[in-house]
């Protein structure tokens, strides 16, 4: 638990994760929304600082964040980007939801191409698997596709192994969306949230994705 919120570790990914530490490939990790991609990110990063990384080697963005809605322009971005890496040192820059960042595959370009910068986005399938963005950044990144909890790590949520079958049960029924275990014996409550999901990558992902999108011109 980190405060009220139930975490769970994800190890499958945070070891992907931990093995392309430092190599100079953007790591782009993909999957359906809400499956725990940005809580992946800040597992990640409370690795770093635990394994002598500083705060400030350490830049991470959120762009479903209002807090940054300034920084959704490309070029301010970059500039933000740029006055923000430690000289001598790696910078790990994560950029969470960067497809809300039109033109984003320049900024990658350009962090790419600099020393000491080590890069991990964020993004829903239906924007990050573009083959206009894929060929933007051809040959310079490595795909991490994330799913939402196995059955396995549903199990380790729960503290035991024990009574499979019981937590098979409510593993049917709850989902795998990581968010519904903190949720548990709240059906109705379980029931709302997953048609928000499904409304939410319909209207945003699938649909928008069609009609909006720059890349499909």
């Amino acid at each position: 638990m980190w405060g009220d919120r139930v975490i769970v570790e994800r190890k499958e990914y945070l070891e992907k994760l931990i093995a392309w530490k430092d190599k100079k490939l953007i790591k782009i990790v993909t999957g359906v929304r809400r499956c725990g991609k940005s809580m992946l990110l800040e597992i990640y990063q409370n690795y770093l600082k635990q394994h002598n990384v500083e705060k400030e080697q350490i830049i991470a963005i959120n762009f479903e964040n209002l807090d940054y809605e300034e920084l959704t322009d490309y070029k301010k971005l970059y500039n933000y980007l740029k006055e923000h890496l430690v000289t001598n040192k790696m910078t790990y820059i994560f950029l969470d939801e960067i497809q809300n960042v039109p033109d984003f595959p320049k900024v990658l370009d350009s962090l790419y191409i600099k020393n000491n910068v080590d890069i991990y986005v964020t993004g829903s399938n239906a924007y990050m698997l573009s083959s206009e963005i894929a060929t933007m950044i051809s040959g310079r990144y490595v795909q991490i596709e994330m799913l939402p909890l196995s059955f396995r790590e549903y199990m380790e949520s729960t503290g035991s192994m024990n009574d499979r079958g019981i937590k098979y049960a409510e593993y049917l029924q709850n989902s795998s969306f990581p968010y519904t275990l903190e949720l548990k014996n709240q059906p109705n409550e379980i029931r709302e949230y997953l048609e928000g999901i499904y409304n939410t990558i319909v209207v945003k992902d699938i649909v928008s994705t069609h009609l909006m999108t720059p890349f499909n011109k």
